[in-house]
């Protein structure tokens, strides 16, 4: 499939302190790849460096055929790119309309954004019920859904989605899951950084093993499953 996103030999850090050593990895278009690792492997490091948060300082990113040197994180949600980080983020004080409407600043189709609004809270009743609360006084799991929502308000070509069933009831992160699937199944490329290897390697086509911020293995994400390193230490096998 066509290549939607690609790193090539990527380093990127804090300060003195470099957290990605020559990260390379691919994404094509519509499909949903994993990265997993133990906490601190540089999982989320990698995803704020695509999204531009993070200093890159060395390496090449590319997002539909074109580097991202010099971009600013809003010119990447204009061409496609929108990222869910760890911690949901939404905005407190906004009620749950606002938090998805503001998902959708870039967008200038009001009717669309009407009609993708009334979507996302068919997908997650619980917004519709609660549109007219503030973001902060939903429950984490409600928040969650918010914070996806949000994200799809973009109509992104690629979700760049961390940690999404953190802190969940099982109950939630499986409607979350289902989601994902629903979203991979209507043609959005997913970059997912999940804790749970298991169910991530489950939905994924492909994936990426990440430790001390390096690429460990990568490949089929049912073959990855299999590996006995793999089962040890992320699988609990």
């Amino acid at each position: 499939m066509p290549l939607l996103l690609e790193l090539e030999r990527v380093s990127a850090g804090y300060g003195p302190v470099n957290v990605l050593r020559e990260v390379s990895l691919e994404v094509g278009e519509g499909e949903l790849v994993a990265i997993i690792g133990a906490n601190g492997a540089g999982k989320s490091s990698t995803l704020l460096c695509i999204s531009r948060c993070l200093r890159q300082t060395g390496g090449e990113i590319r997002f539909a055929g074109q580097s991202t040197s010099g971009m600013r994180p809003h010119e990447l949600v204009r061409r496609g790119l929108a990222h869910a980080p760890e911690g949901r983020r939404i905005f407190s004080r906004l009620t749950v309309t606002e938090n998805l409407e503001l998902g959708a600043y870039c967008r200038r189709d009001r009717q669309g954004i009407a009609r993708d609004i009334k979507l996302v809270c068919e997908l997650f009743p619980v917004l519709a019920e609660r549109r007219h609360q503030a973001g902060g006084t939903l429950s984490g799991g409600e928040q969650q859904m918010l914070a996806l929502a949000r994200a799809w308000m973009a109509m992104p070509r690629l979700l760049l989605l961390d940690e999404p069933s953190l802190g969940l009831a099982p109950m939630i992160a499986a409607t979350v899951f289902q989601t994902l699937a629903l979203w991979r199944r209507a043609g959005m490329a997913i970059l997912l950084v999940e804790q749970n290897a298991r169910q991530a390697l489950a939905l994924a086509e492909r994936a990426y093993v990440l430790e001390q911020g390096g690429i460990a293995l990568s490949g089929p994400a049912a073959q990855l499953a299999s590996d006995p390193r793999v089962q040890q230490a992320y699988l609990g096998a």
